[in-house]
């Protein structure tokens, strides 16, 4: 795997050289990544199951979730809502739910062998939203500017709220390392819970306690702070897993705790190491979900998943979105265009690459296949749909939705 390595590499560091001018042709760092993990994928086919599941490929995927996490925790600009708390809020505790639990019926009807906790593992990759691979949405001014931030709060904010139950699905789903049956593995992820948050917030309200004292007395430089942003979710996660809690859990906590003790919020320029870390670990997430794609064409066709996948991009989304929005200030179009505009990417990916790798057998190659088969629709729906979108839009844009 090591040719496989050296060609990610050398892929990364040809598109940063040229990134400004692809993207006039909205030919992003994933994509590309994606295309040159199938091409390795095509060469290296049979190495890729086994790289995966192995312990060490576990735990840098958790350490990637950690500080992506930390990212969204922290990076949302004007508060922890910015202006848009009763909106956000709709989607996050109303919207998304509601989609997991569509997911979880559609796939009971689909997938009727499948247990529940299979289901659930499923429903938590398919529905988190990810606008990384589609950033080029969030500067398109023909959206407005309302909706485009309502989106980026729900990216930031929703793969940490799915994490929990993501960890207790994975649990009932048949991690057997962890826990057995339903007690269980409610007994294993409710003390995980509680660690991750302990853990997570005691570092965070500690971390920004030290910077506040350290920039208030001039100690630090603007380099130090941003170094230090980096290993704040490597503290969190290293502290949770020593206290048998869950580490990406606490990392996101972290962050969430971390900006609420800072005197003043965190600056683009602190953030800039630790954003430009996280971007470097999707890009590498995209290129192993290259490679898991071609993986994934030995599993067969499989329908009921790609029409579940399908759902779940489409219609899983869309109404419960619209429904949980009626009431607020957002017109229909508003409404609509939220719950259509709703990519799938890291988050997906890495849930996916999780899940393969704690299950057996069937069940784990029936998420990865799911994980594949929804961010594949999701690269073509809303890659091409979402510049469709926002032509439609511009045509159908009411003054109340205007920027």
């Amino acid at each position: 795997m090591t040719t496989s390595v050296l060609i990610a590499l050398v892929v990364i560091v040809g598109w940063s050289l040229v990134a400004g001018r692809l993207a006039r042709f909205r030919i992003s760092g994933p994509l590309l990544m994606v295309t040159a993990g199938i091409a390795i994928g095509l060469s290296t086919r049979n190495d890729i199951g086994q790289t995966l599941n192995t312990v060490a490929a576990e735990k840098v995927v958790e350490l990637i979730l950690a500080v992506l996490l930390f990212v969204d925790a922290t990076e949302v600009k004007g508060g922890y809502f910015a202006g848009e708390r009763r909106t956000s809020v709709r989607l996050l505790l109303v919207a998304m739910p509601l989609s997991i639990g569509a997911a979880l019926l559609a796939g009971a009807a689909l997938l009727p062998s499948l247990s529940i906790g299979v289901l659930l593992v499923i429903a938590c990759i398919a529905i988190p939203i990810d606008l990384a691979p589609t950033s080029s949405m969030v500067r398109d001014k023909r959206i407005p500017v309302r909706v485009r931030n309502v989106l980026n709060i729900e990216s930031g904010y929703n793969d940490g709220i799915v994490a929990p139950l993501f960890v207790f699905a994975l649990t009932l789903a048949g991690d057997h390392s962890h826990a057995e049956g339903r007690v269980d593995a409610l007994e294993t992820a409710v003390p995980s819970a509680v660690y991750a948050i302990v853990a997570g917030g005691v570092v965070g309200v500690v971390a920004a306690w030290l910077t506040n004292q350290s920039m208030a007395r001039g100690f630090a430089t603007e380099q130090s702070i941003r170094i230090s942003l980096v290993i704040f979710p490597l503290l969190a996660y290293g502290s949770a897993t020593e206290l048998q809690g869950n580490g990406f859990v606490a990392a996101f906590i972290c962050g969430i705790a971390y900006k609420a003790a800072r005197s003043t919020l965190p600056t683009e320029s602190e953030l800039s190491l630790v954003d430009d870390v996280s971007v470097l670990a999707a890009l590498a997430m995209w290129f192993v979900f290259g490679c898991t794609a071609v993986l994934v064409l030995e599993f067969g066709f499989v329908w009921q998943i790609i029409v579940l996948a399908v759902a779940a991009l489409t219609v899983l989304r869309i109404v419960p979105v619209y429904l949980s929005l009626l009431g607020t200030t957002l017109s229909r179009t508003d409404r609509l265009v939220i719950g259509m505009l709703g990519p799938r990417g890291t988050a997906s990916i890495v849930f996916g690459l999780l899940a393969y790798n704690a299950l057996e057998g069937r069940i784990a190659n029936d998420t990865l296949y799911a994980m594949t088969v929804t961010v594949l629709g999701s690269v073509v729906i809303h890659g091409i749909g979402s510049t469709l979108v926002a032509q439609w839009y511009e045509r159908r844009s009411t003054p109340s939705s205007a920027q």
